[in-house]
Order: C-alpha cells, then structure tokens, then sequence
C-alpha cells in the first residue's frame, strides 16, 4: 500500500483531500498539521521520517499564505515557505520519498499579458512570492524526485477564501467593491486534491515543475460576479482599481498559469472554472 504523508493537515486543500481520500481506499494517507510537525525546525522533520516509516509520497500543503501579514512577518514566511520546503526535501532525500510541493502565481511579477509557462521568468513582487520561490529553489537544488505544483486562487467549501468571503458578506452588506483590474483563474482545491491523487496513483515519474489551476481568465470582480448568481444572491457590485484597494503586498496584475505542460505530460484533464464553482457552491448548500 502506497503511504502519503500531508503536511498542513489543517488547512484548506488538505481538508479537500481528506474529502476525497475515500475515493482512493488503496492508499494509507496519515495528516500533520504544526502542532504534531513544525516543517521549519529540521530536526524535527528528520525525527518524524524516521519515526514513521515507509513514506512513499509527501504531499507538502503547509504554508504561509497570509500575503499582506507575510510583509510585516517576512521571518515567519520564510521559516515556513522557504525552510520548511528545504527541510522537507531533506528528509525525502533521506528517505528515498517523492515530494510534491504546492506553490503559486504569486512567483511572477504579473506584467505579462498572455498565460505564463513554467519556463518563464520569475520575479515575486511580494514577500509571500519571494519566499514560496525561494522554497521551490530549495527543492530543485536537493531533489530529483519531486512535483511542485504551481497554482492560483485556491477556494472551497473550507477555509479562508475569496468564494467564502464573498458569500459572508453578502450577509452583511447590500453594496461591495471588488477589485477588476487583477486577472487570473480560480482553483477549485478539490480539483487540485484530485490532481495530487493521480499523481500518486499513477506513479509518475515525470518530475518537475507544473502550472495547474482551473480553465479560462477572469478578474475578482467577475469571480465575485458568478459567485452570486450562482447563488441567486442580488447584491450591488462595484468595479474598482487595484489603486483604489491598496493593500500592504502587491499583487500580480496578470497571473494566468499555462496548463499545456501537466495535460500533456501528466494526462490530466482540466475543468473550466465556472464548472467547478457550480460544485463548490453546491456543496454548501
């Protein structure tokens, strides 16, 4: 039986695993969170390898993703962005594991105008960005055998997200700006918890880096949109500039991740957003 340890057990995406998981019955999947494995303190990671033997797959969901915070908390994020996927790909070198790492748009400088590849320059104008760069840096420094899975806009059912956000606001207010000028695509984590899986279940070995998020392009403002008329809510929308909404980090203008790699060398099949979203929502209900 393959043996798949998940870090940031708590978070959103691996609850969206955990959702999941008992579609996979052949698999032993065992979840961490901080309290039982603090990724940024190495030995400690070692420990728990060594402790919990026979891990094939570690699939790397914890981070530091308060981007705004990360700007006043640039130890902390780099503690858990960037040391703990070093210490992390330490320990699967140890242990002959494969890593499959989850990082994010926020690598790019956004100034681009057409869907970025895996090949293209990075260049985070953030301190969330730079620390999850400089934790894949890590990886493709130590490991071989390694997935790390470029993504953007994670929502669900769970969490802290923008599709949540949005649905707790219309509670509480009849009026929302929402930020137009920003493009990119959603991620529904349960489609990307599926991805994980087919990795796993595959056993691939075509490692390396790969953009995944859902199909097609849109800002906040048009997301927030389809949020609520998929819900039936009326709620007055307002379009407004990334200037008007200053924020403590900057974020990419444009950050629409090229899928062509992972559908073809992966095999994976690629959902449109608006599909997905009807999912999500529905799953509330």
């Amino acid at each position: 039986m393959i043996k798949v340890l998940v870090t940031g057990g708590n978070g959103q995406l691996a609850t969206c695993i955990k959702d999941v998981e008992n579609q996979h019955a052949d698999l032993n999947v065992i979840y961490t969170d901080y309290l039982e494995l603090d990724i940024s303190d190495l030995n400690q990671v070692i420990s728990f390898f060594k402790t919990n033997k026979d891990i094939n797959y570690c699939v790397n969901c914890a981070a530091y993703t308060a981007v705004d915070q990360a700007e006043k908390d640039k130890e902390k994020a780099f503690e858990i962005n960037t040391l703990g996927a070093k210490n992390l790909a330490l320990a699967c070198l140890q242990n002959n594991v494969v890593l499959i790492h989850i990082s994010t748009d926020f690598v790019f400088d956004g100034e681009k105008q057409e869907p970025y590849i895996e090949t293209d320059k990075t260049d985070p104008i953030s301190v969330y960005g730079d620390t999850k760069l400089k934790g894949e840096i890590e990886i493709k420094n130590l490991l071989e055998k390694y997935f790390i899975i470029r993504t953007s806009w994670l929502y669900s059912e769970h969490g802290n997200n923008f599709m949540k956000t949005m649905l707790r606001l219309s509670k509480e207010k009849q009026q929302l700006s929402i930020v137009s000028d920003q493009i990119g695509t959603p991620t529904y984590a349960g489609d990307l918890s599926q991805v994980i899986f087919h990795i796993i279940k595959t056993e691939s070995q075509n490692y390396g880096l790969y953009n995944y998020s859902n199909l097609g392009a849109l800002s906040w403002f048009d997301f927030a949109k389809a949020i609520f008329e998929e819900s039936k809510i009326e709620i007055q929308l307002i379009p407004i500039k990334t200037i008007d909404y200053p924020t403590l980090a900057k974020r990419p203008m444009y950050s629409v991740l090229d899928k062509s790699k992972i559908n073809k060398v992966l095999d994976i099949e690629i959902t449109y957003w608006e599909d997905s979203l009807k999912i999500a929502l529905s799953n509330l209900i």
